[in-house]
Order: structure tokens, then sequence, then C-alpha cells
């Protein structure tokens, strides 16, 4: 089991940049696939990034690739969402979820969820 905690929203800019983390416990993060995903109002649920347990596969929602970079650090037991350029439709809370030895950019799929943190861009 893993429990998440978000940190690193807030208010920005039109162009300008946040880096999200997302803080772990348990004994074996690297196990674990973390997606980040997001919810404006009104809408659902929808799939900004994914990052494999080693690191080394990563996924990007179309209108986010190019300016958002989904990183980890095991030893820490943290992963990052580094996201630049923004935009405001990229307002909504920002959710990381983790899901046991697979691979997803469903939230259904994902079992474990932080609290969600608020990015707010403005124009």
């Amino acid at each position: 089991q893993v429990q998440l905690v978000e940190s690193g929203g807030g208010l920005v800019q039109a162009g300008g940049s946040l880096r999200l983390s997302c803080a772990a416990s348990g004994r074996t993060f690297g196990t674990y696939t973390v997606g980040w995903f997001r919810q404006a109002p009104g809408k659902e649920r929808e799939f900004v990034a994914a990052i494999s347990g080693n690191g080394g596969v990563t996924a990007y929602e179309d209108s986010v690739k190019g300016r958002f970079t989904i990183s980890r650090d095991n030893a820490k037991k943290t992963v990052y969402l580094q996201m630049n350029s923004l935009k405001p439709e990229d307002t909504a809370v920002y959710y990381c979820a983790a899901l046991y030895l697979g691979w997803s950019q469903e939230p259904n799929s994902y079992a474990y969820w932080g609290q969600g943190t608020q990015v707010t861009v403005s124009s």
C-alpha cells in the first residue's frame, strides 16, 4: 500500500511554470506506475502524464506534450511534474495516483490517490 501527498500548486500567469511534487510512503515505491491527472470544474478527471516504476517509460496527454515533463526519484519516493508554458486551460486540481505493477492512462485503473493540489493559470 502507498500513501500520496501532492504539493507545489498555486497561482501563476500564463506562460509561467510550476513544479508539482508527489511524495509517497511505502516500502516498494519502485513497483508503482505513477500518473498525474487533473480535474477542472464541471469536467471529468483526465489523464495528464504517467511514468513507469523505474522511470524508463513515460506518456503524456497530447495537449501537454512538449510543455510538461514527468520524472521520479525513487530514493526520495517522489514523482515530479514540471509544467512550463502554462495556459489558462491548464487550470484544474491536479492529482497524483499510483498503480501497482501495471501501466494505464485510465483513472479507474489507479487504486491510490493523493488529495490534490490546485493549479490556477491566469490570462
